[in-house]
């Protein structure tokens, strides 16, 4: 019993030791607060925005409030130029380089035509050569006689 009782009277102690330092802790943090709180701002009143009224004031923010607008729209003007422009110089590079292409593809045809012309030529000198040299020669050729006996009803006249 007697140690019970010492128990009970020490666990008692300890309690009130505990209840003690937390009430001392927490005395210390309401003066820690109480030290460091803010102050009131004193401030000597004084008149601000400068000499223009309150409506001037509002006037002019609304002025701005209006350019401002026509401003962005401007911004937006400009960049849709710019952009068109940009589409305008890339339209006219690739019709440029379509022109360059048809210009090369028509000297190519035009030396085509020409050496076809030129082949087309010397073929008709040596076939000219070669019947006049059977002509003076006096041999016949089956295809020479055949041009020479065409009838009436074969020409396209």
């Amino acid at each position: 019993y007697v140690l019970f009782r010492m128990a009970s009277n020490f666990h008692i102690f300890l309690s009130f030791c505990t209840c003690s330092v937390a009430k001392k802790e927490l005395d210390e943090l309401e003066c820690w607060k109480e030290e460091h709180r803010l102050k009131p701002i004193k401030l000597i009143p004084q008149r601000l925005g400068g000499k223009e009224s309150e409506a001037e004031a509002r006037q002019k923010q609304q002025m701005m409030l209006v350019q401002s607008k026509y401003q962005q729209k401007h911004k937006r003007e400009e960049y849709m130029k710019a952009k068109k422009a940009a589409e305008e110089a890339e339209i006219l590079k690739k019709k440029a380089i379509q022109r360059e292409k048809a210009e090369r593809l028509e000297v190519k045809k035009r030396q085509q035509e020409m050496q076809r012309r030129e082949m087309f030529l010397e073929d008709q000198y040596y076939k000219t050569n070669e019947l006049l040299n059977r002509l003076e020669l006096g041999l016949p050729k089956s295809d020479s006689c055949q041009i020479a006996n065409r009838g009436p009803e074969s020409t396209a006249w």
